[in-house]
């Protein structure tokens, strides 16, 4: 299982501009709730701490494979959110990596097409 991880700043100098950009990026992700082959799940967090250094929001997604990861770099969906997230964020942080043996054991990797468990909207928003 590959975890994805990527954290942005948003543009907005109030906070209610911020507030906006921070509900169009959820929509955009959440609306790639099941349309990924290989996304095993995916959730967006926002920054509670307002600490200078933090970022605004973070997403935290798992793939079946490093290969599942590739695919959906370039899938048309994913392409689609790019854009039109396009000149929202300031910055962009990005961390991908092989989980350890005990987090695969905990979250088996399903066959095929990841499909939801019961009770998982397979796309979380937090």
């Amino acid at each position: 299982m590959i975890k994805h991880i990527v954290m942005w700043n948003l543009r907005g100098d109030t906070a209610a501009e911020r507030s906006r950009n921070v509900a169009v990026l959820k929509a955009e992700f959440e609306s790639l709730r099941g349309r990924i082959p290989g996304l095993l799940h995916l959730e967006i967090g926002v920054d509670e701490s307002r600490i200078d250094y933090a970022c605004d929001v973070v997403l935290y997604s798992e793939f079946d494979s490093r290969e599942a990861l590739a695919a959906y770099a370039s899938h048309p969906e994913h392409l689609r959110v790019k854009r039109a997230l396009g000149e929202l964020r300031t910055a962009r942080h990005q961390v991908d990596y092989e989980a350890p043996a005990s987090d695969r054991a905990r979250h088996p990797v399903p066959h095929g097409t990841a499909q939801p468990e019961p009770g998982d909207n397979h796309v979380q928003a937090v």
